[in-house]
C-alpha cells in the first residue's frame, strides 16, 4: 500500500506527479466533481499537475442528481470554480422517476452511467473521482456487514475498469483531514452536502461508528491494509482459478461456455467457486450474488461426485452437468408463461 506524500508536499511538481503520474497516458481526463472539499482538491490539484507540463485534457463533471434544491446552485459553484481554473465544465443531471427506496445505490449506479457516457462522448479514456481513505474504510465495514467474500472486502480498487473507460481513484491513501486542511489552507472554496450527514442512509451511520472503532484499534489504515492483503489474496486465488479452468478443456461456442466438471469436485472449494464465476462471466453474464454461486457450486461439486446429470440456472445463467461429466453454461432461454 503506497503512502502518500505529506500535505505541505502536495502541491510541488514531485508531489502532483505521484498522485497523477498514471494519467500522462490518457486520451482524455473526465473528472467527477461535486463541490465538496475532497473533489475541490481533486480538481485544484489536476488544474495544477495539468499546468505545469504537457498533459491530457482535463474536463470537469458535476452530477445533478435532482434530488436536493441546492444541487443545481452546488453544480453551478462547480463550474464557476472550474471555469476560473481554466477547465471546461458540464453539468449531468439525472432524469426520471427515483426509487423509493435504496436511493443511494440508484443514485450511484446512474452517476456511473453519466459519467462514463459522457467520457465516451469526449473522447476520454479515463475517469477520475476523490475516493479517499476514509471512503475505503467505510467501504469496507458495508460490505463486511453484507457478508461479503473476498473480492468485496478487497474494497474500491485504484483503477476499475468501466464499460472501457479506466476509473481511478488517485486520493485513495489520503484521508479526508489532509483534504480538508489542504482547502482550507490554500484558500479553495468549498460546499457541504447535508445528506453526508442524514442517519437515513447506510454509510452515515457506519461514519458515526469509524471513531468507536478507531478507538478500539481499527482505524481507516489498518482497514485500508486489511483490503490490500485481501486484494493480493484475491488476485492470487483468481489466478488459481483460472490455471485450473484453462486445464478443464473449455470451450466457448456460440455464446455458450463449457468444461470438463471433474475440475470442480478435485480443486478446493473457493477455487472451484471462481472457476464456475469465470466460466459465467465468458457467456457475458457478471455480477452474482455470492451465495446463489456458492450454493449453485456446491451442487455441480455433489453431482459430479455421485455422477449424476444437473440442469440449474443462476443469475441468468443456465448451467447444465451432463453425465458425461462436462458442464455446459448458456444464457437461461425465456420462461413460458401458462395461459
Amino acid at each position: 500500500m503506497a503512502i502518500p506524500p505529506p500535505p505541505n508536499d502536495a502541491l510541488s511538481d514531485e508531489g502532483l506527479e505521484y498522485l497523477f503520474a498514471s494519467l500522462n497516458q490518457a486520451s482524455g481526463i473526465v473528472a467527477a466533481v461535486s463541490g465538496g472539499p475532497d473533489s475541490m482538491a481533486l480538481m485544484h490539484c489536476l488544474a495544477r499537475w495539468h499546468a505545469a507540463g504537457s498533459r491530457p485534457a482535463i474536463l470537469v463533471a458535476t452530477i445533478d442528481h435532482g434530488l436536493r434544491p441546492e444541487a443545481a446552485e452546488e453544480a453551478a459553484f462547480v463550474a464557476r470554480a472550474a471555469a476560473a481554473l481554466g477547465l471546461p465544465h458540464r453539468i449531468l443531471a439525472w432524469t426520471g422517476d427515483k426509487p423509493r427506496t435504496g436511493i443511494q445505490e440508484a443514485a450511484r449506479e446512474a452517476r456511473y452511467r453519466l459519467l462514463v457516457d459522457y467520457a465516451r462522448e469526449a473522447g476520454a479514456s479515463h475517469l477520475v473521482t476523490a475516493h479517499t481513505l476514509d471512503d475505503q474504510a467505510e467501504t469496507i465495514m458495508m460490505r463486511l456487514a453484507r457478508g461479503s467474500g473476498l473480492s468485496g472486502l478487497a474494497g474500491m480498487r485504484r483503477e476499475t475498469e468501466r464499460h472501457g473507460i479506466l476509473h481511478v481513484r488517485p486520493l485513495l491513501d489520503w484521508p479526508k483531514s489532509a483534504l480538508l486542511d489542504l482547502c482550507r489552507g490554500q484558500g479553495w472554496r468549498f460546499v457541504s452536502d447535508p445528506s453526508n450527514t442524514n442517519a437515513l442512509y447506510a454509510r452515515v451511520r457506519w461514519r458515526r461508528l469509524m471513531p468507536l472503532l478507531a478507538a478500539e484499534g481499527l482505524d481507516a489504515e489498518r482497514l485500508a491494509r486489511f483490503a490490500w492483503r485481501a486484494a493480493q489474496a484475491d488476485e492470487a486465488l483468481g489466478l488459481k482459478a483460472r490455471e485450473a479452468l484453462e486445464r478443464a478443456e473449455p470451450v466457448l461456442k456460440g455464446g455458450t461456455f463449457s468444461f470438463q466438471a471433474g475440475i470442480l469436485a478435485n480443486e478446493p472449494f473457493e477455487i472451484a467457486l471462481r472457476v464456475l464465476e469465470q466460466a459465467i462471466a465468458g457467456t457475458g453474464l457478471e455480477n452474482i450474488r455470492l451465495h446463489r454461486l456458492e450454493a449453485c457450486t456446491e451442487r455441480l461439486r455433489e453431482a459430479v461426485r455421485t455422477r449424476e446429470a444437473l440442469r440449474l440456472t443462476v443469475a441468468g445463467a443456465l448451467v447444465q452437468l451432463d453425465r458425461a461429466g462436462r458442464v455446459t453454461i448458456g444464457p437461461e432461454p425465456p420462461r413460458r408463461r401458462g395461459r
